[in-house]
């Protein structure tokens, strides 16, 4: 896949429809989300319809070894949450993962490390019993049925996209196991080319397994027991217990105004107070007062996206191990506010090994004509996870809990059970009692940014749906410096250099996966990332 700007320059429109949209950035994905509404289910249906179906023609970001969350508001008026996020195994003490490590690297326990990708990163699978949840709770249709897509795609072949082949080159480098590299490589030698058909066989006949038996297959049954017979052959801990304990969330989502309408995120352990503190921030500092796109108004949202990160870095965990402060207050905001001014300030991330800058994600957002609205995110973490692939299940396993720490003091230490940081947040936005959107940026800590980036492009500026997702964006990176597009004009980035952002350029690809909806007084609207496949399917 071509890298250059020239590849993301193609011109796109809002999408308008009467009774349903789906975006989300693969094509067939988005078909099969439009195919259950079109048969009768509703948004929530269609949500967990086009998830399954991206484990399969997405696999390079998401899939069942990973979690799953939903904002939505449904057609009643309520506003809500769904968490389907895993912990750590029970078994998996610091000191036994030090000692692991250690002895895997041939190094001194006290050198040891969280690792990024193997046995010990990888924690509970929420996926299955997400979606489960989502259509048991709030849709009208069997799971079975709207797995019907995914099913088709994984048993009959489909051929790769674009964006999708490019990133599966990964697998080439991260699988070493037979079951892995058959699974999902060529001949269990090589990625996929663009155009090229596929058959994920193996995921396909989970797929099977999990609409005949439901999701305790793959926390009780045969699926939970190759789960955890593979990751303990590779010298980790989990258990078939620690799957069967598994249970579904639904928390009150946390909000905060801004520019006169609500935006709602998920709580702790995910990165949603991150978002609000920075919008907080920003209005408390008037950074819509400058110029749209200028380097002022630029240089004043990364200044309090900066205070936002190493606060939400410092504080955000697991709720259950740790209390987290309000940093979606307003009083809080005022306070971080009071240091920014019109040069930019060595402000860190927070806390060492937050190990999640660059991730991998599916996002998709679905409105009826019901009146429901639902931002779906699914992930397991980097790309195809932890490099493990569950017997000959086909279930590539996650590596969330690479965002643990094994330092008794960080934050997000490594406890038994605990959850992991998490940078999934899917979002809503209310902009009057008949006006809501559901939306959300894929892609690690450019998560946040992305949200802070679009509601601007929205309400500060009274962009349309694509038109704010069109726009280059910036990210405040892990070592201090400030990125760009290469499309960002030049006066914007010699204006952020004069006040004293280290700049640099990095490719689309590194500014995230963006996919909103709206429904605005019975009409739908939708609109998708121009750095991706993706489309939005409409009726």
């Amino acid at each position: 896949m071509s890298n250059t700007v020239d590849a993301f320059r193609s011109r796109r429109s809002t999408v308008h429809a009467p009774r349903g949209a789906v975006a989300t950035s693969q094509p067939l994905a988005a078909e099969a989300g439009l195919a259950t509404l079109r048969d009768g289910g509703n948004a929530f249906d269609a949500a967990v319809a086009t998830a399954a179906a991206l484990n399969v023609v997405e696999p390079t970001s998401t899939g069942l070894g990973g979690d799953v969350f939903m904002l939505y508001r449904d057609a009643d008026g309520e506003v809500g949450a769904m968490r389907a996020c895993g912990g750590a195994p029970e078994a998996a003490t610091r000191e036994r993962v030090r000692e692991a490590v250690a002895d895997d690297r041939d190094v001194e326990p006290a050198a040891a490390a969280m690792p990024a990708v193997g046995p010990h990163t990888v924690t509970v699978p929420g996926t299955a019993r997400g979606w489960e949840a989502t259509v048991r709770e709030f849709g009208r249709r069997a799971l079975a049925d709207v797995l019907e897509p995914a099913i088709e795609y994984a048993t009959e072949g489909y051929p790769v996209s674009e964006v999708v082949a490019d990133a599966w080159r990964h697998g080439e480098t991260l699988f070493e196991d037979a079951h892995a590299r058959d699974a999902y490589l060529v001949d269990g030698e090589r990625a996929p080319v663009a155009g090229e058909t596929v058959r994920l066989e193996a995921l396909g006949r989970s797929l099977s397994a999990i609409a005949e038996e439901g999701a305790d297959v793959v926390y009780e049954g045969h699926i939970a027991e190759d789960i955890a017979g593979a990751v303990q052959d590779a010298g980790g801990f989990l258990a078939v217990e620690d799957l069967a304990d598994f249970a579904v969330e639904y928390p009150d989502p946390v909000s905060t105004t801004y520019a006169g309408s609500e935006v709602y995120e998920l709580p702790p352990n995910n990165q949603g107070l991150v978002a609000l503190e920075a919008l907080d921030v920003a209005s408390e500092v008037g950074a819509a007062d400058n110029p749209s796109g200028s380097a002022a108004r630029v240089h004043y949202l990364a200044e309090s996206m900066k205070r936002a990160f190493h606060d939400g870095h410092h504080y955000i965990t697991d709720p259950e191990y740790e209390e987290v402060p309000p940093l979606a207050s307003r009083e809080w905001a005022a306070r971080r506010a009071e240091g920014i001014g019109p040069e930019a300030a060595d402000v860190s991330f927070g806390v060492p090994d937050a190990t999640a800058e660059d991730a991998d994600t599916v996002l998709l957002c679905v409105a009826d004509g019901e009146g429901n609205v639902v931002s779906y995110i699914n992930s397991r973490f980097a790309g195809f996870g932890s490099g493990l692939v569950a017997g000959d299940t086909g279930i590539a396993l996650q590596n969330r809990g690479a965002s643990f720490s094994l330092d008794p003091d960080h934050p997000n230490r490594l406890e038994p059970g605990k959850r992991p940081f998490h940078t999934l947040i899917p979002g809503l936005l209310c902009r009057g009692d008949a006006d809501w959107s559901a939306f959300g940026v894929m892609g690690g800590y450019m998560q946040p940014q992305g949200h802070l980036q679009t509601l601007v492009g929205l309400l500060d500026d009274g962009l349309g749906l694509q038109a704010a997702l069109d726009r280059p964006r910036w990210r405040y990176r892990e070592d201090g410096r400030l990125a760009v597009e290469a499309r960002t004009p030049a006066e914007v980035q010699h204006g952020l250099r004069r006040r004293g952002h280290d700049l640099e350029v990095l490719r689309p690809a590194m500014f995230g996966g963006a996919q909103v909806v709206r429904d605005r007084d019975g009409t739908l609207s939708g609109a998708t990332e121009p750095r991706k496949d993706g489309t939005v399917a409409a009726y």
